[in-house]
C-alpha cells in the first residue's frame, strides 16, 4: 500500500500546482502515518550508542591536574547528570562555563541576548558566547590548560552551535590550549543536501563552505576546519575528539534532550533544514506556539488546512505575528515520517508560500541569503525557478563537497 501512494505522490507533485500540493502533502503525510504505524517506516531509533561524554576512559585521564573550561548547555548529559556535575563529581577542577546561543540551562529565545552570570548549582562562572562576546577572550582563557567541547549539534549550517565551536577552536589555537570534543551524533546526519555556502556570505548563521545539511558530527566538522584551514590566519587548534560507539551515519538518533526550545521534538528537528528558511521571510514557522518548527502559516495567505496564533512565552519572546492569525499548515506527522524516507531538503513549502503569499514575501533578503549561503535561492525564487532546476544548481558543488567530506568521516557513512 505504502508504495502505491508514494508512486501517487511523486506523480501529482508533477502535475499538480504548488497550491493543491501544499493540501495534498499534508493529508498524504497522514495517510501514510495512519496506514504504516507498526511498518519499517514508522520511525526507528537506533539503540545503544554511546556518545563522547559517556566515554569517560578516553579523556578523564587527559584533565588530571588540569585546570578545565566546559562548553556546554542543556544537551551536555552523561547518563542521567549534567557533564559539569559529573565532572566535578569526579575531582576534576572545572573553573568555568561557556555557554552558547540559549544559554547555559536552553531556555533563552532565539537571537536573545545572553548575560554571562553564575550557575546556581555549582557556584561556577558562566561566559556567554552568544551576543558581542562570541569568541572566548584572553582574559577568559587566561586560567585554563583545556577545554572541553560538549554540545548536541542538529547538522544544519545555520544552527549556531557549530559556529561557537569554530570561535572556540580559533581562541583556543591562539591560547596555546587544546580542545577535546566530546562528539554525539547528529540526528540529520543520514543526508547531504542544500546550497553550498558561497564567498561574501559568511555569518553566524554560516561560517563554512559546506551545504545547509553537512552530514557531519561535531567532531568530525572540528577535524574538517582544521583540516581546511578554516581558522584565521589558518592557526591549528590541538584537538582531541572522543568519538561515538556503535554510531553510523545511516542511524536515526533520537535526541534525550531538546537542543533548544524551539527544537522540542524529532519532527522539529527533521524539518529545521527546510523549514528555516522562512526566518527571512513574512511566514511563520510557528515560534510562540505548541508546535515551533511543525507548522508554517502568515496573516498574509487566505487558505490553508490549519490555524495558529503565535503567542510570546519562554523561548520565544515577541514571536513573528505575536497575537495575529496565521493561517497555513500542520507538517508535525509529514516531518517525522517524510524526511528521513526520502533524505532531502523540502523545498515544495518554500516555493508554494511564496506563490500564496499577498504583499512582500521576502521580508529579510539579507538574512534570507544568510541562511541560503548564496542570493542564488532567493533568484531561482524572485524568477519563479522549478525545484527540479534549483536543487540541480546545487550538485556539482555539493559533489566537490562530499569528496572533501569522506576525507573527514569517524563513522560508517550512509552512502
Amino acid at each position: 500500500m505504502f508504495e502505491v501512494l508514494k508512486l501517487l505522490f511523486v506523480k501529482i507533485t508533477q502535475i499538480m500546482s504548488i497550491r493543491l500540493f501544499l493540501i495534498f502533502s499534508f493529508f498524504i503525510s497522514i495517510s501514510f502515518y495512519g496506514i504504516n504505524q507498526d511498518s519499517q517506516f514508522t520511525t526507528q531509533f537506533k539503540s545503544g550508542i554511546k556518545v563522547g561524554a559517556e566515554r569517560l576512559e578516553m579523556y578523564l585521564p587527559k584533565l588530571e591536574g588540569k585546570r578545565v573550561g566546559v562548553v556546554a548547555n542543556q544537551t551536555s548529559i552523561v547518563g542521567s547528570s549534567h557533564l559539569v556535575d559529573s565532572l566535578l563529581s569526579l575531582g576534576v577542577s572545572v573553573k568555568k562555563v561557556f555557554s552558547p546561543e540559549h544559554g547555559f540551562r536552553g531556555t533563552a529565545s532565539a537571537g536573545e541576548h545572553v548575560r554571562s552570570s553564575k550557575d546556581i548549582k555549582t557556584g561556577l562562572p558562566i561566559v556567554s558566547l552568544y551576543g558581542s562576546n562570541k569568541k572566548p577572550s584572553v582574559g577568559q582563557l587566561q586560567d585554563l590548560d583545556i577545554l572541553i567541547f560538549d554540545i548536541q549539534d542538529v547538522g544544519a549550517r545555520f544552527y549556531t552551535y557549530i559556529s561557537t565551536l569554530h570561535y572556540v577552536m580559533e581562541a583556543a589555537a591562539e591560547n596555546k590550549l587544546e580542545v577535546i570534543v566530546l562528539d554525539r551524533p547528529n540526528p540529520n546526519g543520514f543526508y547531504v543536501d542544500g546550497p553550498v555556502l558561497k564567498k561574501g556570505f559568511e555569518s553566524f548563521v554560516g561560517m563554512h563552505p559546506i551545504p545547509v545539511v553537512h552530514g557531519l558530527t561535531v567532531g568530525e566538522l572540528a577535524t574538517m576546519i582544521n583540516g581546511e584551514n578554516w581558522l584565521k590566519n589558518k592557526v591549528q587548534c590541538k584537538l582531541m575528539v572522543v568519538s561515538c560507539e556503535n554510531y553510523s551515519h545511516s542511524d536515526f538518533y533520537e535526541l534525550p534532550v531538546p537542543p533548544s526550545p524551539n527544537l522540542p521534538n524529532m519532527s522539529s528537528i527533521y524539518l529545521y533544514p527546510s523549514l528555516c528558511f522562512f526566518e527571512g521571510t513574512s511566514v511563520s514557522v510557528g515560534r510562540g506556539t505548541e508546535l515551533p518548527f511543525q507548522v508554517i502559516g502568515s496573516p498574509f495567505i487566505d487558505s490553508g488546512s490549519y490555524e495558529f496564533v503565535p503567542k510570546s512565552k519562554m523561548g520565544a519572546v515577541h514571536p513573528k505575528h505575536e497575537n495575529k492569525q496565521c493561517v497555513g499548515y500542520n507538517l508535525s506527522l509529514f516531518g517525522l515520517l517524510y524526511v528521513r524516507n526520502t533524505r532531502s531538503l523540502y523545498l515544495h513549502w518554500l516555493v508554494g508560500m511564496y506563490e500564496k503569499t499577498t504583499g512582500t514575501f521576502l521580508t529579510r533578503p539579507n538574512f534570507f541569503d544568510k541562511l541560503a549561503g548564496t542570493d542564488e535561492l532567493r533568484k531561482q525564487l524572485e524568477n519563479k525557478s522549478s525545484i527540479q532546476s534549483i536543487k540541480q544548481s546545487w550538485e556539482k558543488e555539493l559533489n566537490t563537497y562530499k569528496k572533501m567530506r569522506s576525507k573527514y568521516l569517524l563513522y560508517p557513512d550512509f552512502e
